[in-house]
């Protein structure tokens, strides 16, 4: 059997030798495709695979009617919103996500962007510190856990909102359980984004909740830019001249926003939470293991379609 791996933004040497040793330590062949420019070249390496290990690439109707011997597709990292889901179930692939690899680097980030958003973008005037400071987690899963973790480190307040979360688990982890999305914003100097862009989320955040954060409020975004309502974002950032928002995704809008709300916003020019050497092997070589698990022995516990 031959698993591809396809990665316009390639995993670091390191990490690619690690999953070709799971790989190969299976009796499979590794092919690469790295940092491909045109997309016939993923079709054409693609039809042959039994297994795909992606990153942010597309996996959509056209690739999968590509790959006539595909069976499992891994995602390295948690967000699998760049793979056609109900696609991969039309044509019996698995489509798998490797949660909790990046989740540190994604929490180390989270807190990068705060320090620089409360010094004033290092702009040389005074700042506040992030110490006693609240801060609302928007969904508690890898990254928000890790998020909160790290926020006891700057001596934060946490509290965090998840209805898929007991409220047990929040509690061992010293976070104040939310039940109200309009109490999280309201209630908290800082809110971090971590939910999955998903119908339901899509442009969920907006003026209403934006507009609810405290006095020098700051929003952080390190999930996905679609559950933004960029122009309710640009209203209220209008209206409210001491919020902020920073973000791992840059929007649409970008340009428009940095001309007018200069020294208010910062988008990182590529998503670039999951860009550490650590989570880059981390992911990667859990994807390798997972598709040798789903290929050998049918496992499939990180599936994430039907």
């Amino acid at each position: 059997m031959k698993v591809l791996v396809a990665t316009e933004k390639p995993f670091a040497a390191v990490a690619v030798d690690g999953i070709r040793q799971v790989i190969e330590e299976a009796g499979y062949t590794l092919d690469l495709l790295e940092k491909y420019t045109d997309r016939s070249q993923l079709l054409t390496a693609v039809a042959d695979a039994d297994g795909l290990i992606i990153r942010s690439d597309v996996v959509d109707a056209e690739v999968l009617d590509a790959a006539k011997n595909l069976k499992i597709v891994v995602r390295a990292g948690a967000g699998y919103d760049n793979v056609d889901l109900a696609a991969a179930t039309a044509h019996g692939v698995c489509v798998e996500n490797t949660p909790g690899q990046n989740s540190n680097a994604v929490a180390e980030l989270v807190f990068g962007m705060a320090v620089m958003a409360f010094r004033n973008m290092y702009n040389g005037t005074s700042g506040a510190e992030l110490k006693d400071k609240t801060l609302g987690i928007h969904a508690f899963g890898q990254v928000g856990r890790n998020v909160a973790r790290i926020a006891r480190g700057f001596g934060m307040d946490v509290s965090a909102l998840d209805p898929y979360c007991p409220d047990s688990v929040m509690e061992e982890a010293d976070v104040k359980p939310v039940h109200s999305v309009e109490e999280l914003y309201r209630d908290n100097r800082v809110v971090s984004l971590h939910i999955p862009a998903t119908p339901e989320t899509r442009k969920s955040v907006g003026y209403h909740l934006i507009t609810l954060l405290p006095k020098g409020g700051l929003l952080i975004n390190t999930a996905r830019k679609e559950v933004i309502d960029e122009e309710g974002l640009a209203k209220a950032l209008r209206e409210r001249p001491d919020i902020k928002y920073v973000a791992d995704i840059r929007p649409d809008s970008a340009d428009a926003l940095l001309a007018e709300f200069p020294g208010r916003v910062f988008f990182t020019p590529k998503k670039m939470g999951a860009q550490t050497s650590e989570a880059n092997i981390n992911a990667g070589i859990a994807a390798a293991h997972q598709v040798v698990a789903f290929l050998r022995d049918g496992i499939n516990r990180f599936q994430v379609n039907k």
